[in-house]
């Protein structure tokens, strides 16, 4: 199910409304998270956000057709610009290598600066990858897709010895798994930055020489 299904023919049709002001769902999204830092998921309801934004909850429901896909809508404001990052790294003129080591660099740093930053957020993000959620399956499926086209392009222009790519991809996300999944970063809050940042440079440096230079455990 979409998320925004009638945002189209409901959105922009407000003669009244002045150029810059919010559109209603994007008043609606902001209350939301509000609602959400302060009450967290559980407690935060679409009556309370639909007061706030002074209209009926029956009009939150014309943008977002449950409390659930009003809380997916909040997650995806700061999952898209990562997602979008994402792929402006598998798009650029980057070595395969190189590709690969931003791209895994920037999840673990978005991730971890959502985990300080916004910790409510976060921790929406972490229940929908615990409950494997369709909110989580669209992102890691995204993330995956990325990284599965850098894989890809290693071994096309031969940069990796791997040519399985399914076996590469294993080893991609089975030696960074701690470094780019939510739920295990969430684990590692009290881990300081820097060793953080020096565990996950030692196991991205294991996965590019794995992948350029073979491994004894993958048939080449």
């Amino acid at each position: 199910m979409s998320l925004r299904p009638n945002l189209g023919q409901n959105l922009g049709q407000n003669p009244g409304r002045n150029a810059g002001e919010p559109t209603a769902d994007q008043r609606i999204l902001e209350l939301a998270c509000a609602h959400l830092r302060q009450y967290g998921p559980r407690r935060a309801t679409i009556v309370g956000i639909a007061e706030a934004a002074g209209m009926s909850h029956a009009n939150v429901y014309r943008y977002f057709p449950s409390k659930e896909a009003l809380f997916d809508a909040v997650a995806l404001l700061w999952l898209k610009p990562l997602e979008q990052q994402l792929h402006v790294i598998v798009q650029g003129p980057d070595p395969a290598y190189d590709k690969l080591e931003r791209a895994l660099t920037a999840l673990q740093h978005a991730y971890r600066h959502k985990r300080d930053s916004d910790p409510v957020l976060f921790r929406l993000l972490c229940k929908a990858f615990e409950n494997s959620d369709g909110l989580a399956r669209r992102h890691r499926n995204r993330v995956q897709g990325e990284i599965q086209a850098i894989v890809e392009e290693g071994i096309a222009s031969g940069a990796f010895r791997i040519q399985d790519r399914r076996r590469a991809m294993a080893l991609v996300f089975d030696l960074a798994h701690r470094f780019v999944h939510p739920v295990s970063i969430a684990l590692d809050k009290d881990i300081s930055p820097a060793d953080m940042e020096f565990r996950a440079g030692r196991a991205i440096a294991v996965i590019q020489r794995s992948l350029t230079y073979g491994d004894p455990d993958f048939d080449m």
